[in-house]
Formats: C-alpha cells, sequence, structure tokens
C-alpha cells in the first residue's frame, strides 16, 4: 500500500548538478529511514546516503563532499542533490524507504528507478 514516485534523473555533462525527489505515501505509521541506492550496467546494487530520524547521515566514499540527502519529513519525501557529477555516478538511482505499515509489519519499499546519466 506504499508507493514511492521519484523524479529528477536526466543526463548531464560531467561536473554537473542533479536533484532527484522521492515521495512516499501510503499507510505509513513510522518511517525509519530514507535513503538512495544506485545500480550500473553489470555491478552491484550500493548504497549512496541514508538519512535517519534527527537527520543524521551516512554516504558512500564515492560521493561524500559532492552528494547532500535530506528530508522532509511531513511530505514523506527524501531529495539527493548531485554536485561535481562524474562519469562514474552513472547508474539508475532508486529511493528506498524502510517504514512501519498498516498490520504492524516494516517493510523495505522501493522506487521505480531513475536513470542518472553523466557523460560529455
Amino acid at each position: 500500500q506504499v508507493q514511492l514516485v521519484e523524479s529528477g534523473g536526466g543526463l548531464v555533462q560531467p561536473g554537473g548538478s542533479l536533484r532527484l525527489s522521492c515521495a512516499s505515501s501510503g499507510s505509513i505509521f513510522t518511517i525509519y529511514t530514507m535513503g538512495w541506492y544506485r545500480q550500473a550496467p553489470g555491478k552491484q546494487r550500493e548504497l549512496v546516503a541514508v538519512i535517519l530520524n534527527g537527520g543524521s547521515t551516512n554516504y558512500a566514499d564515492s560521493v561524500k563532499g559532492r552528494f547532500a540527502i535530506s528530508r522532509d519529513n511531513d511530505k514523506n519525501t527524501v531529495h539527493l542533490q548531485m554536485n561535481s557529477l562524474k562519469p562514474e555516478d552513472t547508474a539508475v538511482y532508486y529511493c528506498n524507504t524502510r517504514a512501519l505499515v498498516s498490520g504492524l509489519k516494516i517493510y523495505d519499499y522501493w522506487g521505480q528507478g531513475t536513470q542518472v546519466t553523466v557523460s560529455s
């Protein structure tokens, strides 16, 4: 009953910026974490950034200093500001929400994925 809708992906030149957004909706009682993962062709899906209640954040070493995750609790929305993009950032980006939902169940929910391509 929870849906995650992503937006903001696209094609950008190296050094450029993109801002991804993901809105969660449905019968959500509590959101524990919200985050972003990415998967490049032929590679494992990896954690990019995660934000916890209270605003604590964790980042993959490869994106520290370039990416920033933020959260709007009123809208159950998470953003990923991506600056100084590199070709190696090219991947499908998935947002993730770990939430307590109706029925007292905790699930991981995933967005549909949005393509980010960094190329000249």
